[in-house]
């Protein structure tokens, strides 16, 4: 599948959502893990740039994640990609874009990851 990374140096990026599980099927539950059997998590971020603000979700590894991610936190996106899908579903095509993150990390003064 194609993977698009996506530049970030320009951009003002801030949590909209605090981390959840990254749900793999809603009717049970299950939450997704990645190939390595590591738990998936999902972001929601503001991401402004060029003139536009938009709300992106994103899905990063676990131990990817800053202990302090609130809403509200400036935050680095490191190896942020964009994957095009579309599926069909009950014979309805359906499209967009997925995001995905190795990490995300609090660019907060005094936060945990600075302090290390």
């Amino acid at each position: 599948m194609r993977q698009i990374p996506v530049e970030t140096s320009g951009a003002t990026v801030m949590v909209a959502k605090a981390p959840q599980p990254k749900v793999k099927d809603r009717r049970t539950g299950e939450i997704a893990i990645d190939a390595d059997g590591v738990k998936l998590m999902t972001v929601d971020v503001m991401f402004a740039a060029n003139d536009e603000v938009e709300i992106l979700s994103i899905t990063v590894p676990e131990p990817g994640i800053s202990s302090d991610l609130a809403m509200g936190t400036p935050v680095a996106l490191t190896g942020l990609i964009a994957r095009p899908w579309e599926n069909e579903f009950n014979g309805q095509k359906r499209h967009g874009i997925a995001f995905r993150a190795v990490a995300v990390t609090s660019l907060a003064a005094g936060s945990a990851s600075e302090a290390a």
